[in-house]
């Protein structure tokens, strides 16, 4: 299938260790000329851990929007842009909530914002919870987890509490899956 908009330049904008900012010179079918700016970056793990009652969620001081926000583990391991889904989910869900999770199933394949990046994350429902210690990283120092009904979950986005667009398209997800078994 032949693209709807084809590349003709590509020039680095901007590049860190999470992410490359590229400025695509792009040619669209109708003849004219445009510009994307994409954002490149590693896909990510979204976790929802579930006790056959309630979710973890976590809490932390998110410094783009300047905020503290509720949302479901989540984490890439941007040193090893190639390692195995799920090796980052069990990775992700103890160093976030020190939980440990004995069956792992895969909801979903999503982007985080495909209007402007490539990002995409697998979304995994973990259960048979066991209780360990968490390791936050030193950018999740503070970081706050707690467990929710799904009744408290739809509050907290309710009164704003819980804004992060993968946990909540996550829950869509999860929801759909709960109602069906």
């Amino acid at each position: 299938m032949p693209s709807e908009v084809e590349r003709i330049d590509r020039q680095l904008a901007y590049r860190n260790r999470w992410m490359t900012v590229w400025e695509d010179q792009v040619l669209f079918q109708n003849g004219s000329e445009g510009i994307y700016g994409v954002v490149d970056k590693p896909d990510f793990s979204l976790i929802v851990p579930w006790d056959g009652l309630g979710f973890y969620l976590v809490e932390q001081f998110r410094y783009p929007v300047g905020g503290r926000y509720w949302e479901f583990p989540q984490g890439s391991l941007e040193s090893s842009p190639d390692i195995d889904v799920l090796e980052v989910a069990t990775v992700e869900l103890k160093e976030e909530t020190g939980l440990i999770a004995e069956s792992f199933k895969i909801l979903g394949r999503l982007f985080e914002a495909y209007g402007f990046s490539n990002q995409g994350f697998t979304v995994f429902l973990a259960t048979d919870l066991m209780q360990n210690e968490s390791n936050p990283e030193v950018s999740e120092m503070g970081m706050v987890c707690r467990r929710f009904d799904l009744e408290e979950i739809w509050d907290l986005i309710d009164r704003g509490l819980m804004r992060d667009a993968p946990s909540i398209a996550a829950l869509a997800l999860v929801s759909r899956h709960l109602a069906q078994i």
